[in-house]
């Protein structure tokens, strides 16, 4: 491309950077941003290496800057269809994790209490033996994996091989449960099977671009970058945003001619019927699609009746006219595209209301065409990976556990005896493998890349949970994490950019991700673990060769991509080498048909429901209790969507006089989880350093609580403490970032207390049907304990934004300054080519 050059900003400061405008219907402009170490200018960069994002779900093409043999920097790859070369301040920044001192370099076992380092024949020989006696005397049910949404497709495949085929356990789920389950279930709900409809590229057509509980400024901020040039152009887009915070979309939404929305936690369901209720009743539906392309109308036309406006807003505690003015602006729109989030996904009737977004779509008829899509978001980079392979509770290739046809289909990719794949009862999701553990009928759980001990529910009893002495944990990761320093074997891991593998974002884009430098020590790439666990086990298949049988990252490719042929996310076109040569990443499905990949799915309003082909029959809405193929045939859903109405049901935690608020946690955009790697980055840690708590001003002046003061924040399970962050959240509802475990401020060592983290708040219950933990309705109080000595740390971008004067705006200094650089510059208003 022809260089321009380069302006500097603040992405610590400035996390989207400098808009490139565009119209309705035009091309996204190039702009690529980068990051390079103190010291290390350009031209002393001896290789760039491809791969995309690690810290996000957005799959930002990234390439990966390396100088004697070390990395030193990053920037945007420009010809992506992802990023278009934009990067946000994870990305610039959140690579320096992979040269922390602190990192794991030789396996560690834990001898008289204590870990001590040893070398990987000794560390494997402890998980082996123990594998061995376990299935000697208890059975495959005896041990569980727990994975995370940051491997690689490979990786994925190869645990799914090994737990579900060679073992022959069920119980197998990732920390994709917590953030992407309901986005799974709402799609399977729906379409009968998994995967995203909508494509990244609707952003450019929409009139109307709809967020449920999705703070992408935040969650996924090149998005966000792309929706903020959409709006700074022509025909720019209304923004319909559904958040009880007052965040950066939602400001959008209000300037956008669009509205905001910001109900009472745990009442999206009340608010999806109201809508529909009113898009039903002006008439604002697409009887034509409809009638060609779905079932279930009559029942769901007869269920948000029950949900005129003025009676949503007394559940919801919204303006009655808010709800109207929200629905004309999706009853008007003529390209709409929807996206959901955490919001929705982790509250108590998740996948209801997600499946009512959904609704909304399809009764509007905005599927399949540009700017008309659905985008049931992911959390986590690879949360689609651990779906499609199977690691995660799921059967790889998007195969029905219910279809004993899929499992001997299966079986045959494998070349095992389907007897061997569990399949006699739904997988077992985490919180019920936590419960197992809990009970000691897993007396063997390997947790790999996650950090349960603080983002999980109610830590104190998950910390007891793993801490007994007759669960054999095994920890695989970078770090010493809060949940490695509770291992039995802890064994380190390679990361991004030290291995090679693929993964498969939000909107189906397949990337190649290569091996830049070497992992510190004697770490290994997951792939490697899993596959000398499996030969020290010597593992077979039918015919007596070692399984499974693919020996590196390219071989285990071609393996997952041979097993999906002929399913919905198929990769078969697909390769190491083609990723390679490829300008950008591509879309699934990817076959002979397809060789380009798909942009969007259900163009011709074809579904994949048939119910041989379906990956699931569905569940009921209420109680999550699987549906009989009888009974899902009765449905006659051949080739059709499903319309499923849900009528509201209260949370089962409600405010009260001893805990009169409701407890949101979420996250920022400097941090990533639980901050092991971005807690290890100074400019993230130094934007976003401490756990705070956000209340309104109205809630404040009540309590007698000001900006900075440190307070208590508590529910029924326990407290933490926090600093104030006075900010536009609405009345009754508290906010505190998951991110902040028990590590100190500076991110390098643990303090201990555990008193920081939010999911010591938050409650041991889950949605009825994705089994999603509910980390958005916990019933809480504040109390404010001591005046602080100034304002709260918390960032001043994005949600967290002080309503007060006087809090010094989040800088990143010298360290936290990106170049833009741009092919041509940009014209206000117009397109940029």
């Amino acid at each position: 491309m022809r260089r321009e050059p380069s302006a500097s900003r603040d992405a610590i400061g400035e996390p989207w950077g400098s808009r490139t405008p565009y119209p309705a219907g035009g091309s996204w402009p190039v702009r690529v941003d980068q990051h390079l170490a103190e010291g290390v200018a350009e031209e002393d960069v001896q290789r760039w290496v491809r791969t995309a994002s690690l810290l996000h779900s957005n799959g930002d093409a990234i390439d990966i800057a390396v100088r004697d043999g070390r990395i030193v920097g990053v920037r945007g790859r420009a010809d992506d269809r992802v990023n278009h070369g934009r990067l946000g301040p994870k990305d610039l920044f959140g690579w320096q994790a992979n040269a922390s001192p602190d990192r794991l370099t030789r396996p560690l076992v834990r001898r008289d209490g204590r870990l001590v380092e040893t070398d990987w024949d000794t560390a494997m020989d402890h998980v082996v033996d123990r594998t061995k006696q376990l299935l000697a005397e208890r059975g495959p049910s005896s041990i569980g994996f727990y994975t995370t949404g940051q491997l690689f497709a490979e990786e994925y495949y190869t645990q799914a091989a090994i737990g579900h085929g060679a073992i022959g356990t069920n119980h197998m789920d990732g920390n994709t449960r917590l953030c992407t389950a309901t986005a799974a279930a709402a799609l399977k709900e729906t379409f009968a099977c998994d995967g995203q409809p909508g494509s990244y590229t609707d952003v450019d057509h929409a009139d109307v671009i709809a967020l449920f509980g999705h703070n992408v400024a935040e969650t996924q901020p090149v998005l966000w970058m792309r929706m903020l040039d959409r709006l700074a152009g022509q025909d720019p887009p209304k923004i319909v945003c559904v958040d009880p915070r007052d965040t950066e979309v939602a400001r959008a939404a209000r300037e956008s001619g669009g509205v905001h929305l910001a109900p009472l936690p745990g009442t999206n369901v009340a608010l999806m019927n109201g809508l529909l209720h009113e898009i039903i009743r002006n008439g604002w539906v697409d009887r034509d699609y409809v009638d060609a392309h779905t079932v279930g109308f009559p029942e769901l036309e007869k269920r948000v009746a029950d949900y005129p406006p003025d009676e949503v807003a007394r559940t919801c505690r919204i303006g009655a006219e808010e709800i109207r003015a929200a629905a004309r602006v999706l009853g008007g729109a003529q390209r709409l595209l929807s996206t959901v989030l955490q919001g929705v996904y982790q509250s108590h009737q998740a996948s209801a209301a997600a499946v009512q977004v959904n609704n909304l779509n399809l009764v509007r008829g905005m599927l399949g065409r540009p700017g008309c899509g659905i985008l049931q978001m992911n959390g986590q980079p690879t949360a689609q990976n651990t779906r499609e392979c199977g690691a995660d509770g799921d059967m790889s290739g998007f195969r029905n556990w219910n279809n004993d046809a899929h499992v001997a289909e299966l079986a045959r990719h494998w070349n095992l005896d389907p007897l061997q794949i569990p399949h006699m009862a739904p997988p077992t999701h985490a919180m019920q493998m936590i419960r197992y553990a809990e009970e000691g009928s897993i007396g063997m759980l390997w947790v790999s890349g996650t950090n349960p001990a603080v983002s999980l529910p109610e830590l104190t009893r998950i910390r007891d949970i793993l801490s007994q002495d007759r669960l054999f944990l095994v920890v695989q990761d970078i770090f010493l994490s809060e949940t490695a320093q509770l291992a039995d074997v802890v064994l380190p891991a390679a990361t991004w950019g030290e291995k090679t593998g693929c993964f498969t974002n939000v909107d189906r884009t397949v990337h190649l991700s290569e091996k830049a430098v070497d992992p510190p020590g004697e770490a290994r790439p997951d792939l490697d673990i899993f596959l000398d666990f499996a030969r020290r086990m010597d593992f077979r298949d039918a015919d007596g060769r070692p399984f499974p049988q693919w020996h590196d990252a390219e071989s285990a490719f071609a393996a997952w991509a041979a097993s999906t042929e002929g399913r919905p996310c198929d990769y078969t076109g697909l390769s190491h080498t083609k990723l390679r040569e490829a300008a950008s990443g591509i879309q699934w499905p990817c076959d002979a048909e397809h060789p380009d990949g798909t942009e969007r799915l259900y163009v011709d309003g074809k579904f994949w429901s048939a119910p041989d082909y379906c990956e699931s029959y569905g569940r009921d809405m209420v109680t999550g209790a699987p549906l009989e193929e009888t009974e899902y045939r009765a449905l006659n859903p051949h080739a059709r969507a499903i319309l499923k109405a849900a009528e509201y049901l209260p949370p089962h935690e409600r405010p009260g006089p001893e805990h009169p608020f409701v407890l949101i946690t979420g996250r920022t955009i400097y941090h990533f989880h639980t901050r092991t790697k971005t807690g290890r980055a100074p400019q993230l840690q130094a934007a976003a350093p401490e756990v705070w708590v956000e209340c309104s001003a109205t809630d404040a002046r009540r309590l007698g609580v000001q900006e900075g003061d440190l307070a208590e924040v508590a529910t029924p399970r326990g407290a933490i403490r926090a600093t104030v962050r006075i900010s536009g959240i609405r009345d009754g509802v508290l906010f505190v970032p998951f991110h902040y475990g028990y590590w100190d401020s500076s991110g390098s060592g643990p303090d201990g207390n555990g008193g920081r983290a939010a999911n010591e708040l938050t409650i041991t219950d889950w949605d009825p049907v994705s089994k999603q933990p509910l980390f958005k309705t916990a019933a809480a109080r504040l109390t404010r304990v001591a005046g602080g000595s100034g304002p709260s740390p918390a960032p001043t971008t994005g949600a967290p934004r002080p309503v007060g004067e006087g809090v010094p705006a989040t800088r990143g200094g010298p360290d936290g300054r990106a170049l833009e650089r741009r092919p041509e510059p940009a014209r206000t208003g117009g397109a940029t080519s």
